[in-house]
């Protein structure tokens, strides 16, 4: 059995109404890198990795997850006191998180193991507003359905952030706390301008509905965000941030800028086309759980993930320090390692994330808790073994493998649930390798006569653009996809 057309259709035009809002801020992330890291060093990128990584941690938890919340009550009355205890939650987090880094600096910067990072610790707690303001403001937005004030407001944050970064860069101040100070002032001038706005249209909404006394009462109804939810989301940040932090502190700030970057690449797509999808398939998979037809949610997502995300993940793997090296610059080819050894991880987590909802549809969210624990201990350990061997290489192939293995359990406990045959789930695997085969042994052969990497490189793409044309033209549901993107273009000159 298969979905129907209108039902296939209609999952395309849901995922380009979700990924539209952070496209053009990814797309200008994208043109710019290469510009940038001709004009920073992996050392700059690999202090902004240590801020991004510490900033992160602390950020996602800001909130103490009372914004998760405000989507959840039946009056924006209370809506908006959530957001009251949202922003003050942040401030006392941010207040903190400055007293930390003051009384905490000497052995802070011991355990980052980065000197450069210190001038710039003062970024800390102000980013940690930031993000904590932004975080609130976002799910009011949600809210209020207003996306595209908040498509708006995330293109000119990241304008800001990279304008600062080139201009800098050029100006000759080409460092890590740059990156820092450019970074901060894109999540200030995203939160600032959404902030603004919002006020425009509800103040007076907040200004006769926020009382402490209602605020609250907030609190003491929603109480199991921050006592519960908060731990969730803080051991999944944590998981996902330590590489570069173990990386840092065992080898230097240049290898934890290597991997930033390598990482930063394979995430594109996950965080982009990943994450919309996996809003989708959310929404599908619950009205599917009631009606009974989980299993075609699942099978049908999981296809359509594997034929979007295993080819270009192939072509990594095996070209990938050429590519970079001519893409990004000659000093980036290390880089490229790191992304070759880690992309098949970053394609099961391509996989598993968006497909992770059906855990928590069919209410087993305790398996979810042990596989994020799982996944932040493999991890730990991964790179502990590549610390004590002193080779990051092996440290990152640790890490990808055991990756690998956690979300391959995540899997078959997801196609268990849904009750999809894994062979029939996984036949679309099989028709991506044998669509890569040629093309693979193209790439392969090219690097066995040590031609110039830009051969590598342009055969590589060359090889992904003519995937993608031929997808586009033998499936109905990203020609769909592709007529939408061009109408919606058009419609914006």
């Amino acid at each position: 059995m298969s979905e129907s057309p209108a039902r296939r259709s209609g999952f395309a035009a849901d995922v380009l109404k979700l990924a539209s809002g952070t496209t053009v801020a990814q797309a200008l992330g994208v043109l710019i890198m290469p510009l940038l890291t001709r004009l920073y060093g992996p050392a700059a990128f690999g202090v902004l990795a240590l801020f991004t990584s510490v900033t992160s941690i602390l950020g996602v938890i800001a909130c103490l997850r009372y914004e998760m919340a405000i989507l959840l009550p039946e009056t924006d009355e209370e809506a908006a006191n959530l957001v009251g205890v949202s922003l003050l939650a942040a401030g006392v987090i941010a207040a903190l998180s400055a007293l930390l880094v003051t009384l905490g600096r000497p052995l802070l910067l011991r355990l980052l193991n980065s000197a450069a990072l210190g001038p710039y610790l003062w970024a800390v707690p102000v980013m940690v507003l930031s993000s904590g303001v932004f975080y609130a403001l976002n799910y009011w937005n949600s809210r209020t359905k207003n996306f595209g004030r908040l498509s708006a407001v995330r293109v000119m944050g990241a304008v800001g952030a990279h304008a600062t970064k080139l201009a800098g860069g050029l100006a000759g101040h080409a460092t890590g706390g740059m990156l820092v100070v450019a970074t901060l002032l894109g999540s200030g001038l995203s939160a600032g301008v959404l902030g603004r706005r919002i006020w425009r249209d509800d103040g007076a909404l907040f200004r006769r509905s926020i009382r402490l006394s209602r605020m609250r009462e907030s609190m003491a109804r929603y109480r199991k965000f921050p006592l519960i939810d908060v731990w969730s989301a803080l051991l999944n940040t944590a998981s996902w941030q330590l590489p570069a932090l173990m990386l840092n502190y065992a080898f230097s700030e240049a290898v934890a800028g290597h991997y930033a970057l390598g990482v930063r690449v394979l995430q594109m797509p996950m965080s982009l086309i990943g994450g919309a999808i996996g809003q989708v398939f959310f929404a599908r998979a619950a009205e599917a759980q009631t009606e009974g037809a989980l299993d075609l949610v699942v099978k049908n997502t999981f296809q359509q993930l594997s034929k979007i995300g295993l080819f270009p993940v192939l072509a990594v793997a095996v070209a990938g320090r050429d590519a970079f090296s001519v893409v990004f610059g000659a000093q980036w080819a290390q880089a490229g390692v790191y992304a070759q050894i880690l992309s098949l991880w970053f394609f099961c987590g391509f996989i598993a994330s968006p497909l992770s909802s059906a855990i928590t549809v069919s209410g087993k969210l305790s398996f979810g808790l042990l596989m994020t624990v799982l996944g932040l201990a493999t991890r730990a350990a991964s790179l502990l073994v590549g610390g004590l061997l002193r080779s990051p290489e092996l440290g990152l192939a640790a890490l990808s493998i055991s990756g690998c293995l956690v979300y391959v359990l995540l899997l078959r406990k997801v196609f268990a649930i849904a009750g999809v045959p894994a062979r029939e789930a996984l036949s679309s695997l099989w028709q991506v390798l044998l669509a890569f085969a040629p093309a693979g042994s193209l790439l392969v052969l090219i690097q066995i006569l040590r031609l110039p990497p830009w051969i590598t490189a342009v055969a590589m793409g060359l090889a992904i653009v003519v995937y993608y044309w031929r997808l586009v033209r033998r499936d109905a549901q990203y020609a769909e996809l592709v007529k939408r993107v061009l109408s919606r273009a058009q419609s914006r000159r």
